[in-house]
């Protein structure tokens, strides 16, 4: 096997479990996609992406369960797309009835199509509006946002500024393509107008050594020269291939939003709000690092699990899923309001940040924009917009 796993058990050791407790078995697997290095040494991946984060959520879980007679285990998997669907298997071989997935779209909808019924999946990476549109499913919970939501938190905030002219600027990889039309979407609701599109195609060069200062110096400002008058450049990068060379390189004086400049994330570490500060110590005393986007939301993943189980007072999945797919769930995750999960997609209700590498500059919904039923449903695809229809 390509995959190496390990077991987080966080209360009583197994053998000394007394006749009362009841153990509530997750497991979070992690597929990594072999790739060139980031553009910045910053961003380089530590060893425990995402599993650090499952790993406090396990801790934060047996706060409360300790009182409970409730013990909670997580296994952690990393694979490769070739060794997912057996590190899954051995997963739920281990009793796993809640898997969080930090995946690609198509590794998660394949994961999820493999589990079926035997598991609840917490979709912690994925972000395509395909998974929570046309090729939604019933067994997922998607704790990641979606480019939608991320979209519409920073169309809300570039509508309150007045900045209605937007030049899009996106990549050629899938994941790009789908974040460009989140942004098109965006921009039609909220009322801005993408004056010119351009795309970034990716050559594959090894991006240190064949651009590095070339790329910032000579080919950005050359490939954003003679765009139609904007306000702001939006870039669509997922794929992180160029966006982070856009800042200050643009042919003309504009800033940059998107995938660079003004970032739209769940998370970011100089968050202080609604009780960070202490959330953001706690995590770093474990980890030794600051908190990412995958660390938050697989935290929040294995906390929906903890929730579910101190609500219920019940250690059986089958119960769990229930109430964390009804309407009286809810979770905290230090954003300043509870987060519930809509019913027509089942994707995870919550504010989305926008930040630069230092600060959260403001954090949507805005305050301008109102709904009927909940403001956070004013990001991402509303009721009466989803494809999604569950079989």
């Amino acid at each position: 096997m390509q995959f190496i796993a390990a077991i987080s058990l966080v209360g009583l050791l197994a053998p000394a479990l007394a006749e009362a407790d009841t153990l509530i078995r997750a497991a979070v697997l992690r597929v990594d996609v072999a790739g060139l290095p980031p553009i910045s040494r910053l961003d380089l991946a530590p060893a425990d992406l995402g599993l650090a984060g499952a790993r406090l959520g396990t801790e934060d879980n047996a706060t409360t369960g300790s009182f409970m007679g409730q013990i909670f285990e997580t296994a952690d998997f990393v694979a490769t797309p070739d060794t997912a669907a057996a590190a899954l298997e051995e997963a739920l071989a281990g009793g796993a009835g809640f898997v969080v997935i930090l995946a690609d779209d198509a590794t998660t909808l394949a994961l999820t199509d493999l589990a079926g019924d035997r598991a609840l999946i917490l979709n912690a990476g994925a972000r395509g509006d395909g998974l929570r549109g046309a090729d939604c499913r019933g067994n997922v919970v998607h704790v990641a946002p979606s480019h939608a939501m991320l979209a519409d938190a920073l169309a809300q905030f570039l509508a309150w500024k007045k900045w209605d002219s937007w030049f899009l600027v996106a990549g050629s990889h899938p994941a790009d393509v789908d974040l460009a039309q989140a942004f098109r979407t965006a921009a039609t609701k909220f009322g801005a107008e993408i004056v010119e599109e351009r795309v970034y195609e990716d050559t594959g060069g090894a991006r240190r050594t064949d651009t590095g200062h070339v790329q910032v110096q000579k080919q950005m400002p050359v490939f954003t020269q003679g765009a139609e008058d904007h306000d702001i450049l939006i870039a669509a990068d997922e794929a992180g291939i160029f966006a982070e060379y856009l800042p200050f390189q643009t042919w003309d004086a504009r800033p940059v939003a998107g995938s660079a400049g003004l970032v739209p994330r769940t998370w970011h570490p100089a968050l202080e709000a609604w009780g960070a500060t202490q959330f953001q110590n706690r995590f770093e005393a474990m980890a030794g690092r600051p908190m990412r986007e995958e660390d938050y939301q697989a935290w929040l993943a294995i906390r929906i699990v903890g929730e579910a189980a101190t609500r219920t007072q019940s250690g059986d999945p089958a119960n769990l899923r229930e109430h964390i797919l009804s309407p009286e769930f809810e979770v905290a995750g230090f954003k300043g309001q509870k987060l519930t999960i809509r019913d027509w997609d089942h994707q995870l209700r919550q504010p989305i940040l926008l930040t630069t590498g230092a600060l959260t500059v403001t954090v949507s919904p805005q305050d301008a924009f109102l709904h009927q039923v909940s403001q956070l449903d004013t990001l991402g695809r509303d009721r009466p917009e989803t494809e999604c229809s569950f079989p």
